[in-house]
């Protein structure tokens, strides 16, 4: 008898804290870059857990508001303020994609240069030095004009935008992935070569190499849709980009379908210090993004179960 309320006690333990509402998959967006897969993996793997059916789905970050729409996804789990703010209020206007609130996680992403170049160009990290200097940021490809290194072009972010805007003598180049981004940034480090790029936090990169920010005009809502607002007074996006909140999005069905779910995405909370651990283990340790998220669920279940208990 002692042995069958032990194991009764075991089982119990381990059960899941929702009762799933309905078997049918909660679709899961996976993009381009480490973090997101972990996050992303991080909370299919929790739900999971709670008896949900979980199925991750590669989609393009701007453009799979269009599937969130329909429902034919279900959640996107890192939206940044800095580069998916115009999405997700467009997605909000309609009523069919919902905020699930903040990840816990705060973002920059902005052009960034390591601390070498600043001898060669004087002046920064003001945007305007970048006007008298373009040249040595060039390659080979884009001289006499500097290159700007962006992310990939599915990230957005306005760049090409921007150039014109502030009439900066750059060619925007994107990074075919996130690896080849800071693949690039590697190497120009090691050798002191010019860089200029997207770089972004939270991350591994702007605390193991130094560098700078650019600082641009501040960001305002205004000078992305208003050509008066800002230091051009006939271009918009003659400014920095916005920084912020990185938030958890869904299809507006999910709280109705699977309402426990719903629940436990809003109660997902990470710090930039976890984050930022998880991804250099992957990118820079060579640790698989799912042995990653394994460990650290094992480390932190308190946390998690917090999230589908609540």
């Amino acid at each position: 008898m002692k042995r069958v309320s032990l194991a009764l006690s075991a089982m119990l333990a381990v059960a899941p804290a929702l009762a799933a509402e309905s078997s049918d998959p909660i679709k899961l967006t996976l993009h381009d870059w480490s973090g997101q897969l972990i996050t992303t993996k991080l909370m299919g793997e929790v739900l999971k857990e709670a008896g949900y059916n979980v199925e991750y789905v590669q989609a393009d970050y701007i453009a799979q508001f269009a599937g969130l729409k329909t429902g034919d996804l279900h959640v996107a789990m890192e939206i940044w303020e800095t580069t998916g703010r115009e999405a997700m209020d467009e997605a909000f206007a309609t009523g069919d994609v919902v905020n699930l609130g903040e990840t816990g996680l705060q973002a920059i992403e902005e052009w960034w240069y390591p601390a070498y170049m600043k001898e060669r160009c004087p002046g920064l990290p003001n945007w305007e030095a970048l006007k008298d200097c373009a040249e040595e940021f060039s390659t080979p490809e884009t001289a006499p004009f500097g290159r700007y290194l962006g992310g990939p072009v599915t990230w957005g972010g306005f760049d090409e935008e921007r150039v014109e805007a502030l009439g900066l003598d750059f060619e925007v180049v994107h990074a075919g992935t996130d690896s080849a981004l800071f693949a690039e940034l590697e190497a120009a480090y090691q050798r002191q070569d010019p860089i200029i790029l997207w770089v972004y936090a939270p991350h591994w990169a702007p605390a193991k190499y130094d560098g700078e920010f650019v600082e641009f005009p501040p960001f305002s809502p205004e000078c992305y849709s208003d050509p008066s607002v800002g230091v051009n007074p006939d271009a918009a996006y003659d400014c920095g980009k916005p920084r912020g909140p990185i938030w958890k999005v869904s299809w507006a069905g999910v709280a109705d379908k699977w309402p426990g779910a719903a629940k436990a995405i809003e109660n997902f909370k990470l710090s930039n210090a976890d984050y930022g651990a998880m991804v250099t283990e992957v990118d820079l340790d060579g640790k698989s993004v799912d042995d990653t998220v394994a460990a650290w669920m094992a480390d932190n279940k308190d946390t998690w179960s917090g999230w589908i208990a609540k």
